[in-house]
């Protein structure tokens, strides 16, 4: 039984294929958390005169803001 060389006998074929681009994985779908209505920690830029208006009464705020936003997702019940 012959064994095969060490060096490839094509050295171009052997470079073409140590430097062929990677192919990226494809993005994970994300998938909804397993526990409902659980916080998640974002970063959105908000209006300087909006973000006064819900600070002006103090501790929660984020809360109150949170509040707003889901008023204006929820639909009314029929």
């Amino acid at each position: 039984m012959a064994t095969p060389p060490r060096r490839p006998t094509n050295p171009m074929a052997a470079a073409e294929a140590a430097f062929k681009p990677v192919k990226k994985p494809a993005t994970p779908i994300r998938e909804p958390s397993a526990a409902p209505n659980v916080r998640e920690l974002v970063s959105i830029r908000i209006d300087r005169a909006v973000l006064d208006y819900f600070q002006e009464d103090g501790p929660g705020w984020q809360d109150r803001i949170n509040d707003a936003l889901r008023r204006m997702v929820v639909k009314p019940q029929d």
